[in-house]
């Protein structure tokens, strides 16, 4: 998705970083940043995962395309086990320098400190006995994987597991074993390039789903209840990747175009077509969704950002005085942040768990 999106140092697309600031500042004055909690029942395990397909050259920088995920899961038992950080030190110190060129309004660098924040997922924890629905995630175009962390940990506290991917080359930052890589690409694409990028995602989503059985957490994973979901780019490949794929039970697509492909008459699975009254790129969507069969929702008084991390972020920020009310309302609209999480998280568990039950 291209509207009110600008590129630096190769950011394309850009979400944002799923860190809620506190009130109260920290000691260099920039606020403490916490992750709003999962409602579920059960404590979130977490556990990182490297990919390499050598069957699969890498469109953006050659050699064998590679991937990383973060695998969410409910835990018997979190105790004893630390919470993972949001982002690797060198991932924050990325993004630090490129949150305000994502989204012209965000904090300068410095105002924040990205690098203290922790997730509610607790690093090698114990999973759950039993075999759990997964679902696995895209994210807007030039996201990592790390920035969907607020939805994910709500699924995976609810008895599913979730595979976050990224998708080296546009994402704004990812660190792989080899080293952090940044997006190559600079500027709005053009057409062809966008086909490069959701072609590329579809073939990782692809991937993954192939790699299920070698995964750390295979023996929970239920392979025959398998949703994908993905917020604006994300969801286009979401859509496209579960075409044609009988693994896919149900499809969620936040926010993402679906007129990539002229040919596509809609999943033969249950899709959910979720978008918000605010984003100026409506036309577009209804117009791209016309004639699908899927399920329609509407998220009131929110724009197109309030799917991600930002819903919660932004308005927080404004609160400290970080984000004016103007780039707040551009990116997840005027909306209570509380009603407007509470509604996304309600919409896509209960979407999933009434198709993968």
């Amino acid at each position: 998705m291209t509207s009110r999106r600008t590129l630096l140092k190769g950011t394309l697309f850009g979400s944002a970083a799923a860190l809620l600031p506190t009130a109260a500042p920290a000691s260099g004055g920039a606020p403490v940043l916490r992750l709003p909690a999962p409602t579920g029942p059960y404590p979130v395990g977490i556990r990182t995962v490297h990919l390499t397909d050598p069957s699969r050259t890498d469109p953006w920088v050659g050699g064998a395309r590679e991937l990383m995920l973060t695998v969410l899961y409910p835990a018997r038992s979190a105790h004893g086990f630390p919470r993972a950080p949001q982002l690797t030190p060198a991932e924050a110190r990325e993004f630090a320098g490129l949150a305000p060129h994502i989204h012209p309004g965000l904090p300068q660098p410095g105002r924040v400190d990205w690098g203290t924040v922790l997730t509610h997922g607790h690093v090698g924890a114990p999973p759950l006995p039993g075999r759990r629905p997964v679902l696995v995630y895209s994210p807007g175009g030039g996201d990592s994987r790390t920035l969907g962390t607020t939805l994910a940990e709500d699924l995976a506290s609810h008895g599913r597991v979730v595979v976050l991917v990224d998708h080296p080359g546009d994402a704004s930052q990812v660190e792989l074993p080899t080293g952090l890589r940044t997006t190559v690409l600079f500027g709005p694409p053009d057409p062809a390039t966008f086909r490069t990028m959701v072609d590329t995602r579809i073939a990782d989503l692809r991937l993954v789903l192939d790699r299920f059985s070698r995964l750390p957490l295979a023996r929970v994973m239920d392979s025959h209840r398998i949703g994908l979901y993905g917020h604006s780019a994300g969801g286009t490949a979401a859509v496209y990747a579960a075409r044609d794929d009988r693994r896919v039970g149900a499809v969620a697509n936040l926010e993402g175009y679906l007129d990539l492909y002229p040919t596509l008459a809609g999943p033969d699975q249950p899709l959910l077509l979720f978008r918000t009254d605010g984003f100026d790129g409506a036309a577009r969507i209804e117009s791209s969704w016309a004639g699908l069969p899927g399920h329609r929702v509407l998220l009131p008084d929110a724009n197109h950002w309030a799917f991600t991390d930002y819903g919660s972020l932004v308005p927080r920020l404004q609160t400290s005085g970080l984000v004016t009310a103007t780039a707040r309302t551009a990116l997840v609209g005027s909306g209570d942040p509380a009603v407007t999480l509470a509604e996304v998280r309600r919409r896509v568990g209960t979407f999933f768990a009434r198709h993968l039950s």
